[in-house]
C-alpha cells in the first residue's frame, strides 16, 4: 500500500490551484467542489500528466514531481479512471485487462488468464471476447476498473468515474468500486456526497483551488464550513453577526445551539425540513420573499431572500400557498434545531 505526500501548485492564466495532500496506506481520499475549483487538475498532475509550477510529489519514498522533474505517468504505478472507460477498441474485453500486466513484463499467457479472473470479478465472466462496441456503457465502465485494478497500481485516480451511467448501473459500479478498493490507495475526485459516503475515509473540499475543508466524511458534511459544502450536506449555512443566542443575518436574528466565543462571524446551520412556514404573529418569526422554487422528489425547496434560506415544502402546501417567486412567507425555526458555529 502506498502513501502520498503532496503540495500540488498548478498555475496558469486565470487559474491558481495550491494544495496540500496526505493520503494514508490504503486509504481512500475523495475529492469535492464545484466546477473549476482544479479537483481534475489535481488528479493529472498526481497522475503525471500535468507538471507542476511549484511544490512536489511523494509516492512513499520516492519523489515523482517537482518544477523540475517529472517521472513519466507509465512509470510512476498509477491509474486514472475517468467518465470515459477509454478502452482500447479493436481489443477484446480480456484483451484491454490483460494490457497492462503486459506491457509490465507478464507473460502473455499469465496475463491473459489474469484478466479472465478480473472479468469474472466485475462481473463479465463470459464477455472476454467481446470488443468494447458490442459492450453496454456499464459494461465498459467494469471492464476498465477490472483493466485499471489488474495492473496492481500502487495509486488508483477516479475521476467521477459513475456520472455519465444511469442510476441503476452506477449503484452496480459503486457497490464493485467499494468492494475493491479496499486497502488500496485511492483519490476520488466526485460531485456526488452518496460515493463520497460510500467510498472514502476522508473528504478534502477545494474551492477557487485552494482546500477549505477536510475530514472524515461524516465530520465534514454534518458541519460544513462554507455555502458549497452546506449544499452538499443538503442543509442551510447561512452567516451573519454573532448575537446573543445564534446570529444575525440579514437584520434576522437565528437562534440556536452552540458557543460562538469571540468570532466576527457566526455561522447558523440547519435542516430546510425543520423550516417552517408560519403566520406573522408567531414568535421568533420573520417575513421574507421566496426567489425560487426547486422541485424536489418528495415535493419542493423553496429558496427565500433573508440568507437565501431555504424550507421543504409538499407538493400540497406548495399550492395552497402559492409558492412561487415573489410571493411573501413568514418563516421560524425551532433553536433546538439550529447549531451555531463560527463561521
Amino acid at each position: 500500500m502506498t502513501a502520498v505526500q503532496a503540495r500540488i501548485h498548478v498555475s496558469r492564466p486565470g487559474f491558481d490551484l495550491d494544495v496540500a495532500l496526505s493520503v494514508a496506506p490504503g486509504e481512500t481520499v475523495a475529492i469535492m467542489g464545484p466546477s473549476g475549483a482544479g479537483k481534475s487538475t489535481l488528479l493529472d498532475a498526481l497522475a503525471g500528466l500535468v507538471p507542476l509550477s511549484d511544490g512536489r510529489i511523494v509516492l512513499d519514498q520516492d519523489e515523482v514531481s517537482t518544477p523540475r522533474f517529472q517521472l513519466a505517468a507509465a512509470r510512476r504505478g498509477t491509474v486514472l479512471l475517468g467518465q470515459d472507460p477509454h478502452l482500447f477498441p479493436h481489443l477484446s474485453a480480456r484483451e484491454n485487462v490483460a494490457f497492462g500486466p503486459r506491457a509490465a513484463g507478464m507473460p502473455a499467457r499469465v496475463a491473459r488468464s489474469l484478466a479472465q479472473e478480473w472479468l469474472v470479478r466485475v462481473g463479465l465472466a463470459d464477455a472476454g471476447q467481446r470488443r468494447p462496441a458490442d459492450l453496454s456503457g456499464g459494461q465498459q465502465q467494469r471492464v476498465a476498473i477490472a483493466r485499471a485494478l489488474a495492473a496492481s497500481p500502487r495509486l488508483v485516480l477516479l475521476d467521477e468515474p459513475l456520472t455519465s451511467l444511469d442510476p441503476v448501473t452506477a449503484d452496480g459500479i459503486r457497490a464493485l468500486l467499494a468492494e475493491h478498493l479496499v486497502g488500496r490507495t485511492c483519490v476520488l475526485v466526485t460531485h456526488d456526497a452518496v460515493d463520497a459516503v460510500a467510498f472514502a475515509d476522508r473528504v478534502a473540499v477545494i474551492e477557487a483551488g485552494r482546500l477549505t475543508q477536510e475530514g472524515t466524511v461524516r465530520e465534514v458534511l454534518a458541519a460544513p464550513a462554507t455555502a458549497f459544502v452546506a449544499s452538499l450536506a443538503g442543509l442551510n449555512r447561512v452567516v451573519g453577526v454573532p448575537a446573543s443566542g445564534g446570529v444575525v443575518v440579514d437584520g434576522v436574528l437565528i437562534e440556536g445551539r452552540g458557543d460562538l466565543l469571540p468570532a466576527a462571524e457566526g455561522a447558523a446551520i440547519f435542516r430546510p425540513g425543520d423550516v417552517r412556514i408560519v403566520g406573522a404573529e408567531t414568535p421568533g418569526s420573520w417575513p421574507t420573499l421566496v426567489v425560487r422554487v426547486e422541485p424536489t422528489i418528495a415535493g419542493a425547496r423553496v429558496h427565500t431572500a433573508t440568507g437565501g434560506i431555504a424550507v421543504d415544502v409538499s407538493l400540497d402546501e406548495l399550492a395552497v400557498r402559492g409558492l412561487g417567486p415573489g410571493a411573501q412567507v413568514t418563516l421560524a425555526v425551532d433553536p433546538e434545531r439550529v447549531r451555531i458555529r463560527p463561521a
